[in-house]
Formats: C-alpha cells, sequence, structure tokens
C-alpha cells in the first residue's frame, strides 16, 4: 500500500541564478555555476512526500534521454516506487530563473505527448487501489484519463490536483478540478475572482496559494486565512514551495488533521523547502506532522 500515488508532473529544472528579475536586456550575464536536477510539479510533491515519511509511488512518462536519465537517477536515490513510461518527444523541462531572493520565474518546455494513453487502464486502476491519496499532476495525458480516474477515485480513495496559475477561465484545468476531492490553485491569475471559483468548485476544500503572503482555505462557504510561517533559515529558492504545500496537506490530512490544521502545517513545510536549493531534501528538513 501507499500513502501517496502521484500521477504525472515528472521532468527537469534548468536552474540559473541572476542578478535580478526581469533581467536586463543586455549580450551576456555572467552567472553562479547552472544546474540540471529534477523538477516539475509531480516530482515536487513526490520528493517532498517522500521526505515527510510518505510511503510514495508515482506514474508518469520521461524521455529516454540524458534529462530522463537525471529524473531516474534522483528516484533511485529514495524509496519511492516508480512505474515509468517512455515518452517519444522527450522529458519534460523547466528553465528556472532565480534571483538573490529566491524568486523564481519559470519557462516551461512541456513535450506534449500524442498518440494513445501510454497506460493500460487496469494498470493504473491497480495502482489507485493501492493508494491511500491520489495526486493528479496537470499532464495532457493524464487529463485523457480523467473519465475512468474519476470512477476510481469515487471508490473512497482520497485526492487533489495543482491547478497552478489557472485564471478560472481556461476549459483545460477544469476538468481535473471536477474530479478532485481538493484544488490547489495559485492566486496570481485569479485576481479578485477566487472566491467565486471556489464556490463554483464547492462543496470540494479550494486552497488559494499567495506565496509569502499565505493561502486562503475555501470550505463551506467560508473562508480561512492560512498566514505564510516563517522559513527556518535564509531563502534560497522558492521553487517547489507550493509543490511541498501540497505534500505538507496530504501527510498532515492522513493523520487525521482538519483542513485548516493541515493548511497551517503545509504552510510550515513550504517555508523550510524554500530554504534548500532543489527537490532533494536532507533528512530533517522539512517538518513532521
Amino acid at each position: 500500500m501507499y500513502d501517496l500515488l502521484v500521477i504525472g508532473g515528472l521532468g527537469v529544472d534548468v536552474r540559473v541564478r541572476v542578478p535580478a528579475l526581469p533581467l536586463p536586456v543586455v549580450d551576456s550575464v555572467t552567472v553562479d555555476p547552472i544546474d540540471l536536477r529534477i523538477g516539475n510539479t509531480g516530482a515536487g510533491v513526490v520528493l517532498a512526500a517522500h521526505a515527510l515519511g510518505l510511503r510514495v509511488a508515482v506514474v508518469d512518462t520521461i524521455g529516454a534521454d540524458p534529462a530522463g536519465d537525471v529524473v531516474r537517477a534522483a528516484l533511485g536515490r529514495t524509496a519511492v516506487h516508480t512505474v515509468l513510461a517512455e515518452e517519444p518527444a522527450g522529458t519534460r523541462r523547466s528553465v528556472n530563473l532565480v534571483d538573490p531572493t529566491g524568486r523564481r520565474m519559470s519557462l516551461y518546455d512541456p513535450r506534449p505527448c500524442a498518440g494513445p494513453a501510454p497506460f493500460p487502464v487496469a494498470r493504473l486502476a491497480a495502482l489507485v487501489r493501492q493508494a491511500t491519496h491520489v495526486h493528479l499532476s496537470i499532464m495532457g495525458w493524464v487529463r485523457d484519463l480523467l473519465p475512468t480516474l474519476g470512477g476510481l477515485l469515487a471508490e473512497g480513495v482520497g485526492s487533489s490536483t495543482d491547478l497552478h496559475d489557472w485564471d478560472g477561465h481556461h476549459p483545460y484545468h477544469r476538468p481535473f478540478a471536477e474530479v478532485a476531492e481538493l484544488v490547489l490553485v495559485s492566486g496570481v491569475a485569479l485576481g479578485d475572482r477566487s472566491a467565486a471559483v471556489a464556490a463554483a468548485l464547492a462543496p470540494r476544500p479550494v486552497l488559494v496559494t499567495r506565496g509569502a503572503d499565505g493561502a486562503e482555505l475555501h470550505l463551506a462557504g467560508t473562508v480561512t486565512r492560512i498566514p505564510a510561517a516563517t522559513p527556518p533559515g535564509p531563502v534560497v529558492d522558492t521553487n517547489g514551495a507550493g509543490d511541498a504545500f501540497a505534500a505538507g496537506i496530504i501527510a498532515a490530512r492522513s493523520q487525521g488533521a482538519t483542513w485548516t490544521e493541515a493548511a497551517g502545517y503545509a504552510a510550515r513545510v513550504a517555508a523550510a523547502a524554500c530554504t534548500h536549493d532543489g527537490m532533494e531534501y536532507p533528512p530533517g528538513l522539512l517538518p513532521r506532522a
């Protein structure tokens, strides 16, 4: 059995430390060593949940390329159970520009796959039935299987999805929100529409994350402010903080916490994640629930 099954979202991050954001328009800028490491949203949830002591499995597609080798090597350093299929288009990747305060701008290359779903429905069903909670990354191949996954999740498995910078209108994201039990979404593009969007997704809880300004928990017609936690050290990199927040919610809920308690704990997990460079967290960095 697994405490958490993450479906989709593996890739690599090319991390570039820059003197400021936005970058000046010049011919060249000298930067610190540029690193290639495991990244993207699914990996962030997987590695944070693993660091929090959860039994984790992940299923996804990655390329037979050097970027895919980075992903396989990083997961091989953990106890995470992996089910991987080859993606002919190659491994997803992001270029993350990080300024001295840890702020990030991400350039995302999704490597969209074409063709039939990469995993037989029966295999996915078997994995879902072995999990207490399923987290859905908003990958194209996952979206294609949402009708099937929705039926499986209706059998009592907890579930979540992170819609990232959804504006509340784009039709791509809505099927994920309608399948998951918990919806996380960044408040950046929502603006003042967060309450209306959350009401449209009721009765499921909706967590609108706002970075250093904390988060808002929309549940049963009420809004609870979740303050950001104070990082336990200098902020190094905010990349992956939202994924660590999601992992914290899942970990706390697995131990019986209320939604409000889980969100408060998740804020502490996200703050700690910001003090580490990358998503391969050392033992003891992320606070246990």
